[in-house]
């Protein structure tokens, strides 16, 4: 009798662990939701159901019905883009694993029959794999930690679609009004190239004024052009990051991009915030604990590779049954787990060089984010303030010149030019800050993608406590 409790003890502690592991009621989502929300102010849906995705076809489309705002054109992405929904699934194929590795492996069972003259014997065992039910609670730990990573990878993977959308919006809106500015180009070259032919034709104008009229023009077509190609290009990929086809492509955005802020925003104290707060740091410190953990492991398992415990239970026709246990063990003659453990101890070697890396890096990325999110509103600010004003005042003044007949139609089409290369000059310079500041955005919360547009960084300083 005391041997069925003993049985039956073992059996329900069996259970007991064995249900220790279950999934989460949200799959893990509620973490990357959470820091969606606290981030970037927007709404994240998981699309796993029909109803799901028709809810996410509602919102967009509402979204749609009006000219596309850069936070409007942000939601539309996190919503509906396919990618980042890939990366949603991710952390329910991560938590999979992690309640895998909490349960116990199914028992082994073998059976035999065996005749000796008369005699029959049959054999029954039941068997455990002990090794991965001593390795259970760390193994299960490992997986614990890294299914956190993947939660702050995925929040992370939220930021970059962010970024990327929002420049892309960026560079969509200021490729299309610099289309419209050229399109205003192309006429008055069009108006130029006519009067330099009519005035040549009567004798009144030169053949290399006529020519350098014409070369205005050609250069205004060829401008048209790459404006025109520029806006098709960046409207497509603004396209691809928000998950759009069929008549969603038809979507309307502003004519003009957001003016320029008085100032550019104060952070003196950048560093400190960004590695305080960046989710690649942040995932690079938990994986660095996976593989400590990992590297403990190795070791305390090295010697029982295989150890397995068996039940035997052995019934013949002539004899009494046999009752009893049997226990496997790998004999460690030839590999005694050396390379196991070494390669362990060099992968957390290299998990700390690499986050030593990452810390440098961070502090480097983010100084030159900042620079260069300052020196692109500098830019702008004194193309704003200073250069088209002058150009303004000095077109009025060439106004009233040629009005007085003082200087030619020719001359005052000249200046003209000189004009248009600085309102080219100044949007361009509005849309670099634009991009300068979604990627100061992406510098403070994991790894920037900086644009061509900011200014290089300082020499990075080693990480505290390296």
């Amino acid at each position: 009798m005391l041997k069925h409790v003993r049985h039956a003890c073992l059996l329900g502690g069996l259970l007991v662990l064995a249900g220790c592991a279950s999934f989460t009621p949200d799959g893990g989502f509620a973490v990357v939701e959470q820091s969606a929300e606290q981030q970037l102010d927007k709404q994240l849906t998981w699309a796993k159901t029909e109803d799901d995705r028709a809810l996410i076809a509602e919102q967009v489309n509402a979204l749609l019905a009006q000219a596309l705002s850069v936070d409007d054109a942000v939601q539309i992405a996190l919503l509906n883009n396919p990618g980042l929904q890939a990366a949603f699934d991710q952390l329910g194929i991560t938590e999979a694993e992690r309640v895998q590795a909490g349960r116990i492996a199914n028992p082994g069972f073998s059976f035999g029959r065996l005749e000796k003259g008369s005699e029959v014997e049959y054999e029954r065992g039941l068997h455990v794999n002990l090794a991965r039910l001593i390795a259970m609670p760390m193994t299960s730990g490992m997986e614990a930690k890294r299914f956190e990573q993947v939660q702050r990878q995925t929040s992370l993977a939220v930021f970059e679609l962010a970024t990327q959308t929002r420049k892309a919006y960026y560079h969509a809106v200021a490729a299309q009004e610099r289309l419209g500015f050229m399109q205003q180009v192309m006429a008055a070259a069009q108006t130029g190239a006519e009067l330099a032919r009519r005035l040549a034709a009567v004798g009144n104008y030169s053949t290399l004024q006529q020519a350098q009229e014409q070369s205005f023009y050609a250069d205004a077509s060829l401008n048209l052009i790459r404006a025109e190609q520029a806006r098709v290009q960046s409207r497509e990929q603004l396209t691809r990051l928000l998950g759009l086809w069929g008549e969603q492509i038809d979507f309307r955005l502003p004519e003009r991009l957001p003016e320029l802020p008085a100032r550019a925003e104060p952070l003196p104290d950048v560093e400190r915030l960004a590695m305080r707060q960046r989710l690649d740091i942040q995932a690079m410190r938990l994986d660095a604990e996976r593989l400590a953990s990992n590297l403990g492991l190795s070791k305390s398992t090295r010697l029982i590779n295989v150890l397995e415990l068996g039940v035997v239970n052995n019934r013949s026709n002539e004899e009494p049954t046999q009752r009893g246990y049997e226990v496997s063990v790998e004999l460690p003659l030839f590999d005694w787990s050396g390379a196991k453990v070494a390669k362990a101890e060099a992968m957390y070697r290299q998990m700390l060089n690499r986050a030593a890396e990452t810390a440098i890096n961070a502090r480097s990325q983010v100084r030159e984010a900042y620079l260069g999110y300052q020196s692109a509103h500098d830019l702008a600010r004194q193309y704003r303030d200073e250069v088209l004003p002058l150009r303004q005042r000095i077109a009025e003044e060439n106004l009233l010149r040629y009005n007085g007949m003082f200087i030619s139609t020719f001359e005052l089409l000249a200046d003209a030019r000189r004009q248009i290369l600085a309102v080219d000059g100044y949007l361009q310079a509005q849309r670099d800050f634009w991009l300068a500041h979604a990627d100061l955005d992406m510098a403070m919360l994991g790894t920037p993608n900086l644009s061509a547009s900011t200014a290089a960084g300082a020499v990075a300083e080693a990480p505290a406590g390296h």
